[in-house]
């Protein structure tokens, strides 16, 4: 083979392997809608960030009134003077801590202030107090007490706080829309609901 040929070969060569090299790119970059462009496109929308007044309202003032259900349960935790009334003080704190983080997370992806920031002067605070107590008269009053009246004291006002909740709740499938944020009061108003029962029913027992 002299030159020319040996030349017109090797040119031949390089440019089939520049066509497969080039094939072998685009087999390998995702195209549009494939499935790992469409994983991506659906987390990015399973976050639903709709939210009015109502909803906002409702994330912060239930956040603060959940904080204030804990210090009262973990308080009952320690000092109550029958199980059953542990039992349940651990159990209101065991469902609504991770119903805090739930809704703090909400307000951050709303790009709303959080319920510590927030001015909750300037918010409705229906629900707040507890049979015309504040959360500091409830817990000077609970930390006053010991034994049977203790747990006496405990239930009342934590049915009076757990009533304040379902009321904040309500208020928020009325005006709120988003998602999230309504499925959580629905859920609120049937778990405390059954909660008061069961705390009407301890006192009887008391």
């Amino acid at each position: 083979m002299n030159v020319k040929t040996r030349m017109t070969a090797v040119g031949g060569a390089l440019a089939l392997a520049v066509v497969l090299s080039a094939c072998a790119s685009e087999e390998s970059e995702p195209a549009a809608g494939s499935p790992s462009s469409a994983t991506s496109e659906s987390a990015a929308a399973s976050v639903d960030d709709s939210h009015n007044d109502a909803d906002v309202i409702f994330t912060q003032n239930m956040v603060v009134h959940h904080e204030g259900a804990i210090v009262m349960a973990n308080l009952a935790g320690r000092t109550a003077s029958t199980a059953e009334v542990k039992t349940l003080a651990d159990r209101i704190a065991a469902a609504q801590e991770p119903e805090i983080l739930e809704m703090q997370s909400w307000l951050a992806t709303w790009g709303e202030q959080s319920a510590a920031d927030a001015d909750m002067g300037g918010m409705d605070m229906g629900g707040m107090d507890m049979g015309g107590l504040s959360q500091e008269e409830a817990m000077t009053e609970l930390n006053a007490e010991t034994g049977a009246e203790f747990d006496r004291r405990f239930l009342d006002l934590m049915i009076e706080h757990h009533r304040g909740a379902i009321e904040m709740s309500q208020a928020e499938l009325a005006a709120g829309v988003n998602p999230q944020a309504l499925e959580l009061a629905q859920t609120i108003i049937d778990a405390q609901k059954a909660e008061i029962t069961e705390m009407e029913q301890l006192l009887q027992g008391l």
